[in-house]
């Protein structure tokens, strides 16, 4: 009974060690300085933390913090936050050069194109510069954090951390572990998520998780209906909004999204799960064939380069 407790002694004794070496996370780096990557330095900005945010031009970091600005302002004109919160988070906000500036950084979170090639790469590239204990997060909403976190040099330290769009209004955080995800990585970023004022949900690690899975197919399923003629884009939206009750319509979310953001998600799925229901629709490909892909483009399944936004079919 001794040798019992004394064992159960040093292994709690070991544990105290581990937790006092772990460095609280304190910098934060975001890769990606695109509509998700802005919207989560946001938040995470307003939160205390100082973020440092690398794309490929610093042009795209320049628009990125400006449309910070904005929202923050937003934020402002509803009570949200005070002009003193704007301008400490706005400071805290930096461009990352290159991998090297996130040498000091406690989490890098991914948060590039839905491409799992261009993910894989930016690991590739980042790793060698991190600290060792440094959490690498990817802001993929479908791609298996066990295959991506096996192109790191530290998978146990390899997190899926799905923010919602936007970032700012959304409280959901959709948690995933990869196979090789530890108890100690987890507890770090469950509770880095919870310290920005977000909700997790956890999700096993199958395509596109429980979010997308659920609303990609409905979506996919809304262009089909469109495809075969059984309503139109405007009468599609509406019924969905006014029989369904959802705050936007269907196609007006996908244009939101991103429709090549939507197709990529029903490829994982379709190829993920070899189910013919997953199927993207052939109107779906040929709008990103096109380039339509939706607000960022000014065109998807509505035209945005007017004051009004007009169905195009």
């Amino acid at each position: 009974m001794d040798e019992i407790v004394q064992g159960a002694g040093i292994l709690a004794e070991q544990a105290s060690q581990r937790a006092r070496e772990v460095a609280p996370i304190r910098k934060i780096g975001i890769v990606g300085a695109g509509q998700m990557g802005s919207g989560i330095a946001h938040v995470v900005a307003l939160s205390g933390y100082d973020v440092a945010i690398n794309d490929i031009a610093k042009e795209r970091f320049d628009a990125a913090l400006q449309a910070i600005d904005k929202n923050m302002s937003r934020q402002i004109a509803s009570g949200k936050i005070n002009e003193e919160d704007r301008k400490a988070a706005l400071a805290r906000i930096t461009f990352a050069e290159s991998m090297q500036d996130f040498a000091d950084a406690d989490m890098v979170i991914e948060a590039a194109t839905e491409d799992e090639t261009v993910k894989r790469k930016i690991f590739v590239a980042l790793c060698p510069f991190l600290k060792s204990d440094a959490i690498v997060g990817t802001n993929t909403s479908s791609i298996s954090i066990t295959r991506l976190g096996a192109s790191t040099d530290r998978p146990e330290h390899f997190i899926g951390l799905h923010f919602m769009n936007p970032a700012p209004v959304m409280e959901l955080v959709e948690m995933i572990r990869g196979i090789a995800t530890d108890d100690e990585t987890f507890s770090r970023a469950k509770t880095f998520v919870e310290s920005l004022g977000k909700i997790t949900a956890v999700s096993e690690d199958f395509p596109a998780f429980m979010v997308n899975r659920i609303l990609l197919p409905m979506i996919n399923e809304a262009v089909y209906t469109l495809y075969e003629g059984v309503g139109s884009v405007d009468a599609i939206d509406t019924a969905m909004r006014l029989g369904a009750h959802h705050p936007m319509g269907p196609l007006q979310l996908a244009d939101f999204i991103g429709l090549d953001t939507c197709l990529s998600i029903m490829q994982v799925l379709y190829e993920g799960l070899a189910d013919s229901k997953y199927r993207p629709c052939p109107l779906l490909v040929k709008y990103v064939e096109a380039g339509w892909l939706g607000r960022k483009t000014k065109r998807g399944f509505y035209d945005y380069r007017g004051e009004t936004p007009m169905p195009t079919r």
